[in-house]
């Protein structure tokens, strides 16, 4: 949902938000969705008529790297998890990383 709210880049309303969203979810699931997000401060919103319009309130980059970075301390194996997801990555995301390791050890 998160990635969803990214892509639109503009506060968007749940039923908007839904065929944005895979699979069919209910339009009551989105709501209660949306607010736990806002509880979370991970969403905003602003009264627009009778509903709500959503905007992502966090970097996302942040929040994917953040839960990457958790996944990866609680591992037993570090360094097997980094192999593994290396080898998933496509050549340009692979490349991409070998640009910020590069910048970051300089």
């Amino acid at each position: 949902m998160l990635a969803a709210l990214a892509a639109v880049g503009r506060p968007v309303g749940a039923a908007e938000l839904r065929t944005r969203l895979a699979g069919e979810p209910a339009h009551t699931t989105v709501n209660t969705i949306l607010s736990r997000l806002h509880e979370k401060k991970l969403v905003t919103r602003v009264r627009d008529g009778r509903r709500y319009l959503y905007r992502l309130a966090v970097d996302e980059s942040r929040l994917v790297a953040d839960r990457m970075y958790d996944h990866l301390r609680y591992a037993n194996d570090p360094r097997s998890v980094l192999s593994r997801f290396v080898q998933t990555l496509s050549p340009d995301e692979e490349e991409a990383l070998r640009q910020i390791l590069d910048s970051s050890s300089q």
